[in-house]
């Protein structure tokens, strides 16, 4: 298992009181954990914020097992290593 894999796993665990073992990548949201929309905002909220990215409403609304999480965030985090995203700002340098 790859450590964003991990990661995702340890955060819904952590979220929805879930054995880690019990969560797999085929895992459904809804259906196996029996989330409701507000624990799928909070979820998102957490993921977003330990992995530094926006999960926008419409690729949330796509998402419905724990393997397309991992999918996504892995897919994001690549595209911010690799600067794909770089150049897009304003421009605009400041100094601390």
């Amino acid at each position: 298992m790859n450590s964003i894999e991990e990661r995702v796993i340890d955060i819904i665990s952590d979220k929805l009181g879930v054995a880690k073992d019990q969560i797999t990548r085929e895992t459904s949201l809804i259906k196996d954990l029996q989330t409701d929309s507000l624990d799928i905002v909070e979820l998102v909220m957490d993921l977003e914020e330990e992995f530094d990215l926006q999960i926008p409403d419409q690729a949330q609304q796509n998402i419905h097992t724990v393997g397309q999480i991992i999918d996504y965030i892995e897919r994001e985090v690549k595209q911010k290593k690799s600067g794909s995203w770089e150049g897009q700002g304003t421009g605009a340098v400041t100094k601390d």
